[in-house]
């Protein structure tokens, strides 16, 4: 796949959203309906399968959109039937990996971009959706979202979300313990000592999936290395050994040491840790902006609670060569169409009408912020979403996940040896060069 200057790209992406945008365990739902061939509208009875990861409760936002743009197609397409399968995040990887094993994937799915989606492209396993985008979609999303899904020049998934990564806090607990919000790494330090030494688990983070520690190596990673050798070392053009680079793996280990995660961090998963934070207790929480509708429109998320999130960027590490305005973040998640789907007309059909929907909907009655071009001049929206939208308006790069950015071996050797820096089962030192070898593979 040939590299993107990612930096600049995503730069533009976040400019491109704020001037479009702001105007200054999974459960199955199926839709009854018996499996046919494609035909037009009105014809014989065409079940089309849908395999996402927006369950009921930790994704109630999604999930009641998903439904809604569901009930809607089907009443404009009576022949058509949605046959879902949600499952939770990590669930979903583990079957999605399954199923294109004996190349059965289901007919539209949720997939990430760059090197997550090499593989499958690779395999033959997704069509090309360019014909798409030169339809009813041209020109409708933010200007650089989609060539993040573009292999050889052919576009093989359409991204639904964009994201970046602040550290949401519990106000509350914060204000009870003296605390502020940190600018810099060593006042960060002594709000970590300050709460821990009261008994207060400091940080939420279920790092059983991996690439949410990820995402704290990379902040530091960035913070002290700076943005350039980060992204320029995950994509194997420089070294992981960086002095910097390996401060940031050490800095890692002084936070195990100095008990900043909850007990058992590397054993639970992300959605085990966010109940900690969610329950109040633990005080923060790194994660992407698809988890604002779990602060702001989520109702099944106590009123009360969600009036005492706010979040802070990461914080800048003395003599690092990183800026408190780069982000951790990208594109989101985007839907594919299965090669081999025997519905494959009215899959693309689908995927068209749920993007255009998504974007119109998901600002409103979710939080999140869509890939697609949306006038939310006059919308009445969360003061936690405005104020992350005013920050990316402030955003001086944005450096995409790197599991997702690495080829897909590469990547799972990186967050291997994630949950073995946190485990303290290696050195910094030995992370480095693990890191350099496999991305010399």
């Amino acid at each position: 796949m040939k590299k993107k200057a990612w930096s600049v790209l995503l730069l533009t992406i976040c400019m491109a959203v704020i001037v479009s945008a702001c105007g200054g365990g999974g459960k199955n739902n199926q839709a009854n309906g018996s499996k046919g061939n494609d035909t037009a509208s009105g014809g014989e009875k065409v079940t089309v399968k849908l395999m996402h990861l927006w369950p009921e409760g930790v994704s109630a936002g999604q999930n009641k959109i998903v439904n809604q743009i569901i009930k809607e197609y089907q009443d404009e397409n009576p022949n058509v039937a949605i046959k879902q399968e949600v499952l939770d995040n990590e669930q979903y990887k583990n079957k999605l990996k399954v199923l294109s094993a004996s190349n059965e994937l289901p007919d539209v799915g949720v997939t990430w971009a760059a090197g997550f989606m090499q593989p499958y492209v690779e395999g033959n396993l997704f069509t090309p959706l360019d014909d798409l985008l030169n339809g009813e979609l041209k020109d409708k999303f933010v200007a650089g979202t989609t060539e993040a899904y573009a292999v050889n020049g052919k576009t093989y998934a359409l991204p639904i979300e964009f994201n970046i990564a602040p550290i949401y806090y519990n106000k509350d607990l914060f204000e009870k313990n003296g605390l502020s919000v940190p600018t810099t790494y060593d006042e960060f330090k002594n709000v970590v000592k300050t709460l821990s030494d009261k008994g207060i688990a400091p940080i939420a983070l279920g790092n059983k999936d991996r690439w949410t520690g990820s995402l704290w190596y990379m902040y530091l990673a960035d913070r002290i290395a700076g943005q350039k050798t980060l992204a320029d070392t995950i994509s194997g053009s420089a070294s992981f050994t960086d002095p910097g680079l390996v401060q940031a793996a050490n800095e890692i280990q002084w936070l195990v040491d100095n008990n900043a995660f909850i007990k058992g961090f590397n054993g639970q998963s992300n959605e085990e840790a966010k109940s900690e934070f969610l329950n109040e207790k633990a005080a923060m929480y790194l994660m992407g902006s698809w988890d604002i509708p779990n602060f702001t429109t989520n109702e099944e998320i106590p009123k009360e609670f969600r009036d005492k999130v706010g979040f802070f960027k990461f914080p800048t590490v003395e003599g690092g060569k990183g800026d408190i305005n780069s982000w951790v973040g990208g594109p989101g998640v985007g839907l594919f169409v299965a090669e081999n789907s025997k519905v494959k007309d009215e899959a693309k059909k689908f995927v068209e009408y749920f993007v255009t929907k998504w974007g119109e909907q998901s600002v409103t009655d979710a939080g999140v912020i869509p890939a697609t071009k949306v006038d939310a001049e006059n919308m009445d929206l969360p003061q936690l979403y405005k104020d992350l939208f005013a920050e990316m308006n402030q955003a001086s790069s944005v450096t995409l996940f790197a599991d997702v950015q690495m080829p897909a071996k590469a990547a799972e050797t990186h967050l291997n040896l994630i949950q073995a820096l946190f485990g303290k089962a290696i050195t910094p030192q030995e992370f480095a060069a693990e890191h350099d070898k496999a991305l010399a593979k």
